[in-house]
């Protein structure tokens, strides 16, 4: 942790101050193994939820993914100039656009979800396997409390 900036051993052992540093270095481990793809992060997510939930109008999937209407309309264009997503009349409603997924996007997909696999195996490499699922129940509870309560 050459890069970590300097804190007090206090705030060094605070849950908050250690969930931030590793969400930091899972981000960048992420988005490095995702640009080898050429491949940002915020597109990665939106071809998955593409792959997921489509054919899903724009609107939706922005209102799904918590993203800006413009900011949508700019990563689906991207998406669609590289040939990984369509664009379609939606057959709910024909005066919209459906975004799917192309055949092209779904084999970029498969790549990008095993690179950031590989990062994530690469974030957590120094827990066992039982205590990575471990982990992850633990961050669950942490950061989705509403889907621990829904569980019970």
């Amino acid at each position: 942790m050459a890069d970590t900036p300097y804190a007090p051993s206090r705030i060094r052992a605070l849950p908050s101050w250690l969930l931030g540093r590793a969400a930091a270095r899972g981000h960048r481990l992420v988005a490095e193994a995702l640009a080898a793809e050429g491949m940002r992060m915020m597109h990665h997510a939106v071809l998955s939820a593409v792959a997921e939930l489509g054919p899903v109008s724009q609107a939706e999937l922005g209102r799904t993914l918590g993203i800006d209407p413009k900011d949508i309309v700019a990563i689906v264009n991207d998406l669609q100039k590289d040939g990984l997503v369509t664009r379609a009349p939606d057959p709910k409603d024909r005066r919209k656009n459906a975004v799917g997924i192309s055949a092209d996007g779904r084999q970029r997909l498969r790549r990008t979800e095993q690179l950031g696999d590989r990062a994530n195996a690469e974030l957590t490499a120094a827990l066992t396997p039982t205590e990575r699922k471990q982990l992850i129940a633990l961050l669950t509870r942490i950061a989705l409390p509403e889907e621990e309560r829904a569980g019970e």
